[in-house]
């Protein structure tokens, strides 16, 4: 499996916070000018490599004389404004020096939640890697407030390798893997090689929060490998601290976990269904309908809907739980007010309970169905 990687066309690589500054703020270059050396050299090869960054509020940090991460917004997005100058003209220069162009491109969760976005934002990154310029993308830490965070750049790369159909996704992080329990406090942890299906137990070793200067820990990572997976996109996690981790990975050496991508990934459009719409409410439904549905390949219809909770409308997309966990998501063709109402009523039943003529037999047809579990 290792050799599909060494094979990869298209790269999408994650690098962390921690990797990039030190604690105190400031930058370490030595790491930066490792990773853009590595990366350029990728690109020397003809491959095409999109770089998500992390380090704008850390790069700010110390140009603003705080001696850590602000815990108001406000401050925090100051700092953000003021790092990202910084961290995207090092990067520029330093790229510039291995003879590669790159494009700095901000995002908010509002660019992957509308289609129309969605679609211009795919199509903005393949004319930029036709051009052979390397994408860095982070997101807009200085505009974008709670409602419209995508959260944490581990789920920001993913949502990137969806977009552009990446081979592999590389994960550079401040461990080197997953283990089977946590190595700071276990001695007897070991480090897990290849993760073939990611199950409930997989998001139990994964341990919380990650360091002081980043967002995300070991569970946003297993979160970002669930949704690479299941575009069929080939994971990696490793780490960003030792020298030419990078390369070592592209090479197909079997360093860090690989997480192994799924055979029936998602398309374009069920990538932005499951991925990039904001979910708006769920529904539970019943046993004949979920085997229907993981089994069959089977659309949802009001009989097997047990319960619904959160307000929308039709065209939303909610999340289809089944015995208490996420399976599904999917775009609904009823509003949840009308759900209430129809929830376990046969097809025919439906027109008389809504007092309407026209009417969808599905409440989600298995088009605008995506797996997900």
């Amino acid at each position: 499996m290792r050799d599909a990687i060494k094979n990869a066309k298209r790269i999408v690589v994650k690098v962390g916070s921690s990797t990039l500054c030190y604690p105190n703020g400031h930058l370490n270059l030595e790491r930066i000018e490792h990773l853009v050396r590595q990366l350029s050299d990728l690109a020397n090869q003809g491959k095409e490599v999109i770089l998500v960054s992390s380090g704008a509020t850390g790069a700010g940090l110390a140009p603003l004389g705080f001696k850590e991460k602000p815990r108001d917004l406000v401050l925090r997005q100051a700092s953000a404004a003021v790092g990202q100058g910084v961290l995207i003209h090092m990067y520029e220069r330093l790229f510039r020096e291995y003879g590669r162009t790159v494009a700095q491109i901000l995002l908010t969760k509002e660019d992957s939640t509308s289609r129309h976005s969605y679609l211009n934002l795919r199509n903005t990154l393949h004319a930029l890697l036709q051009l052979h310029v390397i994408p860095i993308i982070n997101e807009n830490d200085v505009v974008a407030i709670e409602e419209y965070k995508i959260g944490d750049n581990d789920t920001l790369s993913a949502t990137v390798a969806g977009i552009v159909e990446a081979d592999v996704l590389i994960i550079l992080s401040d461990i080197d893997g997953l283990y089977t329990a946590n190595p700071a406090t276990n001695p007897e942890a070991t480090l897990i090689h290849e993760v073939s299906m990611i199950t409930d137990e997989t998001y139990k070793i994964a341990g919380g929060a990650g360091s002081s200067m980043g967002t995300g820990g070991m569970y946003t990572k297993i979160k970002a490998a669930h949704m690479a997976t299941n575009s069929g996109i080939h994971m990696i996690i490793t780490s960003g601290e030792s020298d030419n981790s990078l390369r070592r990975v592209c090479n197909g050496e079997d360093i860090g976990t690989l997480f192994i991508a799924n055979d029936q990934g998602v398309s374009q459009k069920h990538h932005w269904v499951a991925y990039g719409k904001r979910l708006s409410g769920s529904i539970t439904i019943d046993n004949g309908c979920a085997s229907a549905v993981l089994d069959k390949g089977a659309s949802i219809l009001p009989a097997g809907i047990i319960s619904v909770d959160g307000i929308f409308e039709p065209g939303d997309t909610v999340s289809i739980l089944y015995d208490g966990k996420e399976i599904a998501r999917g775009l609904v063709n009823y509003s949840s007010s009308d759900l209430v109402k129809i929830k376990g009523h046969n097809t025919q039943d439906i027109a008389r309970v809504l007092e309407i003529n026209t009417t969808y037999d599905e409440v989600i047809h298995r088009n605008n169905l995506v797996i997900i579990h």
